[in-house]
């Protein structure tokens, strides 16, 4: 959350710097010093998000070691509370965090839920204003940039969105050679079956899925 976008989301509301401050309930002083950049947002972070209804795209996102055994139910209630229609009935029982983060988190697992799996796609396209330069360097950075792609393909296919090409062109200037699966731990039967089966867009980023794009719901 930069300062500028603080000082922008204030004033798009009409607020002063005095209301605002009464709203997040610190000083007058301090709340200036987070818009001109002289103190950290990130512990407010959540409070601001709040108060000024911002998006969740407006969390930090953290250059930590990414956890591939998350619960599955942390997944699907953190992918529920940021909007996902398919989580809905789930709604209300977590913190969210950065959709960037969420992603990386998702995409890092070894086996994902097939629900959440499917839900990806859908928030590549819900939060277009994640902070892709840190999503590419960081899925590249633990190797992720073909299920990154496919993810990207699926969303772009599925909703007939040209615009994410760009993304997916740069993904694909780092695409790797070696096969991979999509979030999912295979047997070697397994791994036979989706050689034959897996979709084409799975294929052109070197995975192992049947998941195709007219089989995914809310993405329209």
């Amino acid at each position: 959350m930069h300062s500028e976008q603080l000082k922008t989301a204030r004033l798009d509301r009409g607020w002063s710097q005095q209301h605002a401050a009464a709203r997040l309930g610190v000083t007058q002083a301090y709340l200036s010093m987070l818009e001109n950049g002289r103190r950290s947002a990130e512990p407010l972070s959540r409070r601001l998000m709040r108060v000024y209804g911002l998006p969740a795209t407006a969390l930090p996102v953290h250059d930590v070691p990414v956890s591939e055994n998350v619960t599955p139910d942390w997944l699907a209630h953190e992918l529920a509370q940021l909007g996902y229609p398919g989580f809905a009935h789930l709604r209300g029982r977590a913190r969210a965090v950065n959709p960037a983060e969420y992603l990386l988190t998702a995409l890092s697992q070894r086996n994902l839920e097939a629900r959440v799996a499917e839900g990806l796609p859908w928030l590549v396209l819900r939060y277009q204003d994640m902070p892709l330069d840190w999503l590419v360097r960081e899925s590249r950075a633990r190797m992720l940039q073909n299920r990154f792609g496919f993810v990207v393909t699926l969303a772009k296919r599925a909703a007939a969105r040209e615009d994410l090409e760009p993304l997916e062109r740069t993904l694909a200037d780092s695409k790797l050679e070696k096969e991979d699966s999509y979030c999912e731990e295979l047997s070697e039967a397994g791994r036979r079956w989706l050689r034959e089966h897996s979709s084409e867009e799975a294929r052109g980023w070197n995975l192992l899925s049947d998941m195709r794009p007219g089989e995914l719901r809310y993405v329209t």
